[in-house]
């Protein structure tokens, strides 16, 4: 039974993560979900989904940004240039922020900071620019920081993220390819510091081989590497 003072994250398969508070507030991070080989069969969303917040504008992290948002009536956060070409988009709810911002929603203060990768959205037109890489670190009232990198490469103000704003839950990509594999995520977590890290992005394609326990044998003890498949909840 969960705790009914306890966060609830779900891992949806790739970069996708449901969160829940212990208030009721439920934020959809990355949205990959008619594609995505490793989404859940059978799972089905919240009717209601709050707040939808993406890291960057590639498709295995926003496809599905427009129809969940109308769906299930969600405001979307975003870097301000991807907000604006949402908007155009037909998303009639959206947030426009930058790194270092931090807006409220309801009981969670959603911090973007930095990630390195790429970020451009490909449509029917071509791709097009629609700002940069970000992460976000969640301060849930009552409950735990998060830390969702997005896709990353590890990066040494990594540290600044760990001294400002003490996520004790670390959601890191470990694939590797298109983003750290578990080498350079054993050096992120020993620059942010975590308690527990919730893998994501392995295991989705073939070139994504990294996995929780190449990451566990890289890191020191006291930190909980968990070990979890899609459609499964961590509570905090």
């Amino acid at each position: 039974m969960t705790p009914s003072n306890a966060t609830r994250i779900t891992w949806l398969g790739h970069a996708t993560v449901l969160v829940r508070t212990a208030q009721g507030t439920n934020v959809l991070i990355d949205p990959w979900i008619a594609e995505n080989p490793k989404y859940p069969k059978n799972f089905e969303l919240p009717s209601k989904i709050d707040y939808i917040l993406l890291t960057h504008g590639h498709g295995d992290h926003m496809s599905d940004v427009v129809p969940v948002a109308a769906k299930h009536g969600a405001k979307v956060v975003a870097i301000y240039e991807l907000a604006s070409y949402l908007s155009g988009k037909g998303v009639s709810q959206t947030v426009g922020m930058n790194l270092g911002g931090t807006v409220e929603l309801d009981d969670i203060a959603a911090t973007m900071v930095e990630a390195k990768h790429s970020a451009g959205v490909q449509d029917e037109e071509g791709i097009h620019y629609v700002g940069i890489a970000a992460g976000y670190v969640l301060s849930i009232t009552g409950g735990p920081v998060l830390y969702h990198a997005g896709d990353t490469a590890v990066f040494g103000d990594m540290k600044h993220i760990g001294r400002l704003y003490h996520p004790r839950i670390a959601m890191l990509p470990i694939g590797g390819h298109f983003t750290m594999g578990p080498k350079e995520a054993g050096l992120a977590v020993s620059l942010l510091q975590p308690q527990v890290v919730l893998p994501i992005h392995f295991g989705t394609f073939p070139v994504l081989t990294g996995t929780p326990e190449a990451l566990a044998g890289l890191v020191p003890p006291n930190v909980e590497i968990i070990r979890w498949s899609p459609g499964e909840d961590y509570t905090a």
